[in-house]
């Protein structure tokens, strides 16, 4: 089913089926309750629902998994965010004592959105994507999950689709919730190249000697270049983007290269020429000249909302919430599959309600009219059990989720093993 089939008006009907059928309460809450390792994690943990006309509920908070799913089923939220784990219940932060309601965990996280991207790319604006600037989600979480990962020693890393025009990243390391305001700024500012508003020319400046970070960056950054900017945005093409690139170098160079583009119009080996004068630059100037990094930088670097990443009681949209615009789920990603994930493909809310409806495979195969009635109590209490987003799209999604989990849940045995252990006496 094409995205256009969803009708954003039907949303109100289709929510309460999702919410009943579809949405994985019990991955949810294993998620957020983190094996029960920490008492009252899941239960101080702050949600905030947007409910139809923009209606804007926070300090929600739930003491069991049945709770969330009866109150979800009551409000049918248009979208669901996530906050921190504070000092007392979210539900009950009006009958605290002044100043002692405080936000004291939560997942690092990360938001990447399209629309930080528009000078960099002549296909899309705006909330709109493509295929050809999706890319640059691609080139993002290539880069973020490998320094997460090599240079901090995260492992616990959830990338979601936000169900429109970027990517979530949640870090669910125990170390990474514990950390204080001060060093997930210190995180995000590491991670952060690109600087300046619409103002800044340039936006990337690197020195000697260059961080080895921003090395293995370019080594990812140097695989997609050629294909997205010098073939797909066409960089060095179409006139005003060549003088863009060109306004990024030294002016002697510009000038050089300005000859030599008259002569050579083909974007691949113009690139070679910009090339060409770095290795020139460099080699005779004191002063390290890295304006060809800087530019393929500035051109596929990771762009984050950094201010997202700073506040440990910052909200987040959640896994599983359905995007009101578009009609898509924020879905886990497969990391494995990144190269071929297709935001278009990510399905929505009305496709998965229409596959619920569709009769099983065989199911009324072969079947004597007795046989059907004989079989309608046994078969009612079969689906039941049957987890009804299985048969939808978005059983593949849930998959992922739980091998996330699975993966999640070994850290907390070693937790709770070291937890009973201090409790025996002996």
């Amino acid at each position: 089913m094409s995205s256009q089939s969803y009708d954003a008006a039907c949303l109100p009907d289709l929510l309460p089926l999702y919410y009943r059928r579809l949405f994985p309460f019990s991955q949810y809450y294993r998620w957020l309750n983190y094996g029960g390792v920490q008492k009252n994690y899941f239960q101080n943990r702050e949600f905030s629902f947007t409910l139809k006309d923009d209606i804007y509920v926070r300090y929600q908070s739930f003491s069991t998994q049945t709770e969330l799913e009866k109150e979800m089923q009551k409000m049918n939220p248009y979208k669901i965010d996530i906050g921190a784990i504070y000092s007392h219940r979210p539900s009950q932060h009006n009958t605290v004592k002044s100043g002692t309601f405080q936000a004291l965990e939560k997942e690092l996280v990360f938001d990447i959105d399209m629309t930080d991207y528009d000078d960099v790319r002549s296909c899309c604006s705006a909330a709109d994507i493509c295929c050809k600037c999706w890319t640059l989600m691609t080139v993002a979480i290539r880069i973020l999950d490998r320094a997460l990962r090599g240079d901090f020693g995260f492992q616990q890393l959830l990338w979601v689709y936000s169900g429109r025009r970027g990517v979530h990243c949640w870090v669910c390391d125990e170390g990474a919730r514990k950390l204080p305001s001060a060093a997930r700024s210190a995180v995000a500012e590491y991670l952060s190249l690109v600087k300046g508003g619409d103002e800044t020319l340039k936006k990337v400046v690197l020195t000697d000697p260059i961080h080895p970070f921003i090395r293995e960056s370019l080594v990812l950054v140097e695989q997609y270049f050629p294909r997205y900017a010098l073939l797909e945005q066409d960089i060095l093409g179409r006139k005003e983007s060549v003088d863009k690139v060109l306004s990024l170098m030294p002016e002697d160079v510009r000038k050089q290269l300005q000859q030599d583009f008259q002569n050579e119009k083909k974007p691949e080996t113009r690139w070679k020429l910009v090339k060409d004068q770095a290795v020139r630059k460099q080699a005779t100037s004191k002063k390290g000249h890295h304006f060809e990094k800087e530019i393929m930088l500035q051109y596929c670097y990771p762009r984050l909302d950094v201010n997202v990443s700073k506040g440990v009681n910052h909200l987040l949209k959640s896994p599983f919430s359905v995007h009101p615009k578009t009609g898509r789920i924020s879905v886990p990603m497969d990391l494995n599959e990144l190269e071929t994930f297709d935001p278009f493909a990510v399905p929505t809310i009305s496709q998965i309600c229409e596959e619920l409806d569709r009769p099983r495979s065989g199911e009324e195969d072969g079947k004597s009219e007795d046989a059907k009635e004989k079989e309608n109590e046994k078969e009612a209490a079969e689906r039941r059990k049957i987890r009804d987003y299985k048969r939808t799209s978005l059983g593949k999604y849930v998959k992922y989720f739980d091998q996330f989990l699975d993966e999640m849940a070994q850290s907390w045995k070693g937790e709770l093993l070291k937890k009973s252990d201090l409790q025996k006496d002996f």
